[in-house]
C-alpha cells in the first residue's frame, strides 16, 4: 500500500521560513506529483489551515503539520507533529509560544546588527518584517542583502547574526510531545541524526535521545530525509524498528531559501514505502477525517 504514491511530509512555506505561500506550495505538490503531503511551517499552523481551505476533492491526501524547535539539557531537538486539530487549545498554545520566542530573536538580532555593525533599516522595514508570521534569520539576512549590508543571504546569516549569540529560549522536547498528543496529533523527531548545526548525531548518543524523547510520548522518527546517506537512513529505520515507532519522509523544502527540491527523501529509490509507514499515513488519514 503507497508504493505508487509519492510522499514528501516535510515542507515550508512563507508562513515560517519558506519562500512559496501555502497556496503556491499546493500548486506545485500537484505539479510534481506529490499524492501525500504535510505543511511543517516553524511554531504555526496558519499555513495548514489555509491549504485545508483550498483543498477539493482530487487534489492530493493532506496532513496537518508543523515543526517546533526544542531544547532541554541533553541537546536541541526539531519535533514535527502531525494530524493534530487545528483548533486544539494545546497545538495553538504552542504555537503562540513558540512564535513569541521568534520574535523576541527578531528584535534582538535587529538591535544588535545596528549596535555592532552600524546596520540601520527604514522604519517601515522593521514594521514589515515584524508583520510577518514568522520571520527569522533568512528574512533578516535577504534585508541586509537589500540594503547592501551583506553580499548574499548566506554572507548575512553566517558572518553578522550567526556572531550573535542568544540566551536560549526554546520549548521543552516534553512539553512539545504533550501539547502534539494533546490536540490528537502524533510526534515525529525531525532529521534524527542532526542537532544544531553541523552536529552529527550517530550510535549510541542517537539511540539515547530517541528513548529519551519516547519516554515523553514520541511516536515516530523521520528516517528518509533529503539529507541523509543511505547509512543515516538505515540506522535511522532500525532504531524506529527497534523501538516500534513510526518512520516518515521528508524533504524539508524551503522553496528558494534552500536548496532543495520538493520530493526529495530518498523514498523513490528504496523501492517499497516500510510498513511503520503505511501504518503511520493510514493513522494520520484517520484522524483528518475528523477535522475535514
Amino acid at each position: 500500500m503507497f508504493d505508487n504514491d509519492k510522499i514528501d511530509l516535510h515542507m515550508h512555506t512563507t508562513v515560517s521560513d519558506g519562500t512559496d505561500t501555502p497556496e503556491q506550495i499546493l500548486e506545485k505538490v500537484k505539479l510534481e506529483g506529490i499524492t501525500i503531503f504535510a505543511v511543517t511551517d516553524h511554531d504555526d499552523i496558519k499555513g495548514c489551515r489555509r491549504i485545508m481551505d483550498l483543498l477539493g476533492g482530487d487534489d492530493p491526501k493532506f496532513i496537518t503539520g508543523v515543526e517546533f524547535n526544542s531544547r532541554d539539557k541533553n541537546g536541541k531537538y526539531h519535533i514535527l507533529g502531525y494530524g493534530y486539530d487545528p483548533e486544539a487549545p494545546s497545538i495553538i498554545g504552542l504555537v503562540n509560544t513558540g512564535h513569541g520566542f521568534r520574535m523576541n530573536k527578531v528584535v534582538k538580532r535587529i538591535e544588535y546588527l545596528k549596535e555592532k555593525f552600524g546596520f540601520d533599516f527604514p522604519p517601515e522595514e522593521i514594521e514589515a518584517l515584524m508583520a510577518l508570521d514568522n520571520p527569522g534569520k533568512p528574512h533578516i539576512a535577504n534585508l541586509m542583502v537589500k540594503y547592501g549590508y551583506a553580499k548574499s543571504k548566506e554572507d548575512g546569516i553566517d558572518n553578522y547574526l550567526n556572531t550573535l549569540k542568544l540566551k536560549a529560549e526554546y520549548l521543552d522536547p516534553e512539553t512539545v510531545i504533550k501539547g502534539i498528543k494533546e490536540a490528537g496529533g502524533i510526534p515525529v523527531l525531525a532529521h534524527p541524526s542532526y542537532g544544531s548545526g553541523d552536529d552529527l548525531i550517530i550510535g549510541d548518543e542517537l539511540t539515547g535521545r530517541i528513548e529519551r524523547l519516547k519516554t515523553y510520548g514520541l511516536e515516530g522518527v523521520e528516517a528518509f530525509y533529503s539529507g541523509f546517506t543511505d547509512v543515516l537512513r538505515d540506522e535511522v529505520l532500525s532504531i524506529a524498528e527497534r523501538e516500534n515507532l513510526y518512520v516518515t519522509a521528508g524533504s524539508d523544502y524551503h522553496g528558494k531559501n534552500k536548496m532543495v527540491l520538493l520530493g526529495d527523501n530518498g523514498l523513490d529509490e528504496y523501492q517499497k514505502v516500510p510498513e511503520s509507514m503505511v501504518r503511520f499515513i493510514e493513522r494520520c488519514m484517520g484522524l483528518m477525517s475528523l477535522y475535514q
